[in-house]
C-alpha cells in the first residue's frame, strides 16, 4: 500500500493545507509561495501516476486516493481565488468546474457498479483541462502582475469550455446507461 506513488499522493494531500496557510498570510510573499506550493502538488499530481506507471506500482488504494487528492486541491484552490477575487468572472467557471468534478465522480462511480467503468475513463479532453486549469489557478493564486491575472482569466475560460465538453464526452458515454429503462 505505501509505495513512491501513493507517498506522492499524500504529500499532496499535506501541501494542501500549507497552500491554505500561504495563501492567507498577510505578507507580500504570501501569493508566490502559495502558488509555488500549489504547484509542487500540481507537479506530484503528474509525478505520482507516470511513476506509478513506470514502476508498476498502482494499487487500488493509490487509484482511490489520487483522484481525492487532485479534486480537493483544485476545489481548494477554486474556493480561495472565488473568495480573493470576489468576481462573476471567476465565481460562474470555478462552479462549472466543481460541479462537474461531483458529476463525474458521481457517473465514475455509478458506471462502476455496472461493470462499465472503463466507458468513463480519463481522456485526452480531461487531461488538457486539468493542464490548463493548473496553470490558470496557479497565475489566479500568484497575481504577480495584471497581465499574469488577465492571461490566467483567459486559460480559466479554455479550461472552463474544455470542462464542459469533457462533461458532455462523459454524458455521452454513458447516455446508454443513464436512459435505459430497467
Amino acid at each position: 500500500m505505501i509505495n513512491v506513488p501513493n507517498s506522492l499522493t499524500f504529500f499532496r494531500i499535506l501541501l494542501i493545507p500549507v497552500f491554505i496557510v500561504l495563501f492567507y498570510l498577510p505578507f507580500d510573499w504570501a501569493y508566490f509561495w502559495a502558488a509555488a506550493v500549489f504547484t509542487l502538488a500540481a507537479v506530484t499530481d503528474w509525478f505520482d501516476g507516470f511513476l506509478a506507471r513506470q514502476l508498476k506500482q498502482s494499487t487500488p488504494f493509490g487509484a482511490f486516493l489520487d483522484p481525492v487528492a487532485d479534486k480537493v486541491m483544485v476545489a481548494a484552490a477554486l474556493v480561495l481565488i472565488v473568495e480573493d477575487y470576489s468576481s462573476p468572472l471567476v465565481t460562474i467557471p470555478a462552479m462549472f468546474m466543481i460541479g462537474r468534478e461531483i458529476m463525474i465522480s458521481a457517473l465514475r462511480e455509478w458506471m462502476a457498479e455496472l461493470g462499465q467503468r472503463s466507458r468513463v475513463a480519463v481522456s485526452w479532453i480531461g487531461k488538457w483541462k486539468t493542464t490548463i486549469q493548473m496553470l490558470a489557478l496557479i497565475g489566479l493564486i500568484w497575481q504577480q502582475s495584471i497581465y499574469m491575472i488577465w492571461v490566467s482569466y483567459v486559460l480559466l475560460y479554455i479550461a472552463t469550455g474544455l470542462t464542459l465538453f469533457s462533461a458532455y464526452d462523459y454524458l455521452k458515454a454513458a447516455w446508454g446507461d443513464l436512459t435505459r429503462s430497467e
